[in-house]
């Protein structure tokens, strides 16, 4: 078995080496490969992956680098593209998920009971950091909406944390280039009728002094495509 850790990056230069870090440190009873997307970064990220190789020349990484910003969706697609392995993980580039989680995110694949397995913040007795009250309502509101339109009980459709078999992605033909990836994977994946668990995850989220990019207008975006990737697309 092995596993493809798919890690979208854009301006992470603060983070990205120690991000890497965790992820290597993580005990896993698989071959890994490590798999990171640079999306047009300007901040001098791009200095960094000469580095990672060099601090870690025995892992395997596979490093792409898009001429210009496209966005998480078009990240995605270009390391879903180069992947290798039997499972699939999705990574953000910031610190605010722990790769610590990966042992129980893969679990209900490992014991044949999950083809995909969804990281929610908003179950379980894990530690996450007390940030933005409208946050929660949107995340919330999107799950809610994507619920009603894909017959799923997700606690949190927006998770980074998102774990798939090798061939719930193939089939998946994604065409988002932004933050509206999330949703198209999971209006999609409920359409494929795959097997779907939900975790318990730890969550450090950050404020935007420390980097988050996302905003309401991305809020806006992923609702017209819960509508769009469910009952148009």
């Amino acid at each position: 078995m092995k596993l493809s850790v798919v890690i979208p990056v854009y301006n992470e230069r603060a983070t990205l080496e120690e991000l890497v870090s965790r992820v290597l440190a993580v005990d896993l009873p698989m071959e890994r490969e490590v798999i990171l997307v640079d999306d047009g970064s300007t901040d001098g990220t791009r200095e960094l992956y000469p580095k990672i190789r060099q601090r870690w020349p025995a892992e395997s990484f596979v490093i792409r680098l898009q001429e210009q910003n496209r966005g998480k969706g078009a990240a995605l697609r270009t390391g879903f593209e180069s992947a290798c392995g039997d499972i699939i993980i999705i990574q953000d580039a910031d610190l605010e998920y722990d790769p610590q989680d990966y042992p129980k995110l893969l679990a209900p694949i490992l014991d044949g009971k999950a083809d995909v397995v969804y990281g929610s913040r908003f179950v379980g007795a894990q530690a996450t950091r007390v940030l933005f009250f409208w946050h929660m309502v949107g995340n919330r509101f999107l799950t809610l909406l994507s619920n009603a339109l894909t017959n799923l009980n997700l606690t949190d459709m927006e998770t980074c944390y998102k774990v798939f078999r090798s061939e719930v992605v193939r089939s998946l033909r994604l065409r988002s280039e932004g933050f509206t990836i999330e949703p198209e994977i999971t209006a999609k994946v409920a359409r494929g009728r795959w097997r779907i668990y939900e975790v318990g995850i730890s969550y450090a989220g950050r404020d935007y002094s420390e980097g988050k990019k996302i905003t309401w207008v991305d809020g806006l975006h992923a609702l017209w495509a819960i509508i769009k990737f469910r009952l148009i697309d």
